[in-house]
Formats: C-alpha cells, sequence, structure tokens
C-alpha cells in the first residue's frame, strides 16, 4: 500500500464525497495529504480520522490569495506539491431550486456556479504549475463530469463549466509539456457517483430504491458508482504508474457513455 508513498497531494472540496474518499485513498497509499475545503468542521473530522499524514487547510477555491497562502504553507512545511487534485465543485442546486436551463437560468446563478467549478479548477491549475515548476514533475487531476461530455438541458451552467475543465486539462497538459516538464495534467468524468448530491431527489422510505433504479436504468451496469472507485483512478494518475498519460480524459459512468444516447422528450410529451 505505497503506490504513492513520499508524495505531498492537496485535494480542494474534500470534507465529503469523491474528495473525501480520494484523500482516504492516497493516505492509505502513502501520502501526505492537504485537506481543503470551506466546511470546516468536516474537513477537521476527516483529517482526525487520517491521523498525522494529513493536515486541514481552509481554501475557497474562487479566491486567489487562499490558494497562494494554501499552498505557500505546503511548501514551506513539506517542501513540495507533487499532486493537486481539483475536484471542489458546486451543481447550483445546494440551495433554494431555481431554473437552471439556458433560457430561464439567471445570470447571477450561472455565474456562481462558473466561478466555483472553472474559476476554481484555473486557480488550482495555475498555482501547482508554480508550485511543481521546482522539481518540473507532478500531477494534476481536474474531476470534470459526463455532464461535460455531453449537453444537460436543466444544468446549463454545470454542463458548460465541466466542459471548460475538459479543455482547459488538455491545454495544461500542452502547456507542461512546452515547458519540458514532467508534469501531467488529466480529467476524470464521473456519472452517476453515489453522494449526498443525490440524496434531495432520492428521498427516503420505500420509494427510494425505485427512484434509484430509475435514474441508472440506461447505465449499462445497471447501478450507481461508488466514490472508492472513483479514488482508484485518481491514485492511478497520481501514482508513477502512469507517467506516459497527459491531457486524458477518463470517464467512469459504468458504460453509459459507450453507447447511444436517448433522444430528448419534447415539452409536448412530459405531461
Amino acid at each position: 500500500m505505497d503506490r504513492l508513498k513520499g508524495k505531498v497531494a492537496l485535494v480542494s472540496g474534500a470534507a465529503a464525497g469523491i474528495g473525501a474518499a480520494i484523500a482516504r485513498a492516497y493516505v492509505s497509499e502513502g501520502a501526505w495529504v492537504a485537506v481543503t475545503d470551506i466546511a470546516d468542521e468536516r474537513g477537521r473530522e476527516l483529517v482526525a480520522t487520517l491521523g498525522r499524514s494529513s493536515g486541514y487547510y481552509r481554501l475557497d477555491v474562487r479566491q486567489e490569495a487562499e490558494w497562494s497562502t494554501v499552498i505557500d504553507h505546503i511548501l514551506r512545511d513539506h517542501g513540495k506539491l507533487d499532486v493537486v487534485v481539483n475536484n471542489a465543485g458546486i451543481t447550483g442546486f445546494e440551495g433554494a431550486r431555481v431554473p437552471h436551463d439556458p433560457e430561464h437560468a439567471a445570470l447571477e446563478d450561472w455565474r456562481a456556479v462558473l466561478a466555483t467549478n472553472l474559476d476554481g479548477t484555473f486557480l488550482g491549475c495555475k498555482h501547482a504549475l508554480r508550485a511543481m515548476r521546482s522539481q518540473q514533475a507532478g500531477s494534476i487531476i481536474n474531476i470534470s463530469s459526463r455532464s461535460g461530455l455531453v449537453g444537460v438541458p436543466a444544468a446549463a451552467a454545470y454542463a458548460a463549466s465541466k466542459a471548460a475543465i475538459r479543455n482547459h486539462t488538455k491545454t495544461v497538459a500542452l502547456y507542461a509539456a512546452e515547458q519540458g516538464w514532467k508534469v501531467r495534467c488529466n480529467s476524470i468524468h464521473p456519472a452517476a457517483i453515489l453522494t449526498s448530491m443525490w440524496e434531495p431527489m432520492l428521498g427516503s422510505g420505500e420509494e427510494r430504491e425505485l427512484r434509484m433504479q430509475a435514474i441508472v436504468k440506461d447505465t449499462p451496469l445497471q447501478r450507481f458508482g461508488r466514490v472508492d472507485e472513483v479514488a482508484a483512478l485518481a491514485v492511478l494518475l497520481a501514482s508513477d504508474e502512469a507517467t506516459y498519460i497527459t491531457g486524458s480524459e477518463l470517464n467512469i459512468d459504468g458504460g453509459l457513455l459507450a453507447g447511444s444516447a436517448a433522444s430528448p422528450k419534447r415539452a409536448d410529451d412530459r405531461s
């Protein structure tokens, strides 16, 4: 269990869900991990379970000054930064249910999603490159989504942000290669991974299982993915086993994108 032995990693949005699973997997594989989030209590609780191989740092990924401060602390205390996972993201549906379709979405709501998902990833890549410049090696992993590969009528901002992350990943990979560095940048594209994001839609009681089945009915493997399955892929990309993988997008979707997608429903078919 030492595939990441001696590596120093930062994971954004790591207090819960996929980010927390990646942090746990990295520690189990021998890395020291900076757990970063704005959910301070949950972040500190996670670090308490991970022990001395981790530390908690408050990081609002939208704020460049906070990126500078956190990474400077890591470089001061550990001397390097080998892996950055840009995982922090929002759907736009976390608060009140508001329209996110391309006709009715408010500009303010659109910008809020892009500020966290896209600006946050841009800043994470920028400061990861700064930190990795001295060793000229490292791995940047951006968490995109299946929604970055297909259109999502009810979540226009989320889909646009994840598509932009996909493209920016390739730009960062090419830039690092042009510098002659061994810095790699790849994106992971999860589909229906069972996290707290799904809870409002799944509910509880007898209908929960039926709702879960309905959501994954078009997925060939007929189930939700697990956070540890995404974390396993993030371990591979962070490790020295993946030194020839850069600018790539890796889907983890139960086979969903292997086949053709259904046509969207017409408005008059939804009644």
